[in-house]
């Protein structure tokens, strides 16, 4: 089974993007396992709000409570993304998941920092060890495919990255 690493940013309208396009294609690859990287398009101390590493950490904290990873997938980035709620704050992050977790171990998870590092060694191997410039990116059996800053990735692109 070949792995594919995909580095996204829930506050990216590309990367929602990105992932709706995947979710067309990737049935179609069952060889193909997801390995789900959330990073910051502008991680801390840059001065480019909004930071998502709350919102990065939950995608673990999810993981961890057993929640439908799609579902959670779809309510981060139709909240963030497409209404551009404000994830810097645990509390926004329960509203937008409360149907999904159970908000008082969600909640404890997140205030417990308990994946913080995760998250910052995210944002070093896309940024320093995989060249990664904008997002999504996506990397499989050495080859990558990136977004183009302004531009995304082409549906098309990523139907022909995932043919190998």
């Amino acid at each position: 089974m070949a792995t594919m690493q995909i580095f996204y940013d829930y506050e990216c309208p590309y990367c929602k993007k990105g992932y709706e396009s995947l979710l067309e294609f990737i049935g179609d690859h069952p060889e193909i396992e997801i390995e789900w990287r959330p990073i910051e398009s502008h991680p801390r101390p840059e001065n480019h709000p909004p930071h998502t590493d709350l919102a990065c950490q939950s995608y673990y904290a999810a993981r961890e409570l057993g929640v439908d990873l799609p579902a959670f997938h779809k309510a981060m980035f139709q909240a963030i993304a497409a209404e551009r709620q404000d994830v810097e704050k645990v509390d926004v992050l329960c509203s937008i998941l409360k149907d999904l977790v159970d908000t008082a171990k969600f909640r404890s998870i997140l205030e417990s920092k308990k994946y913080a590092k995760q998250v910052d060694e995210n944002n070093d191997l896309a940024y320093e060890k995989s060249g990664v410039w904008f997002v999504p990116a996506f990397r499989l059996n050495g080859k990558k495919l990136d977004a183009q800053g302004g531009i995304g990735v082409n549906h098309e692109e990523l139907r022909d990255f995932l043919k190998g």
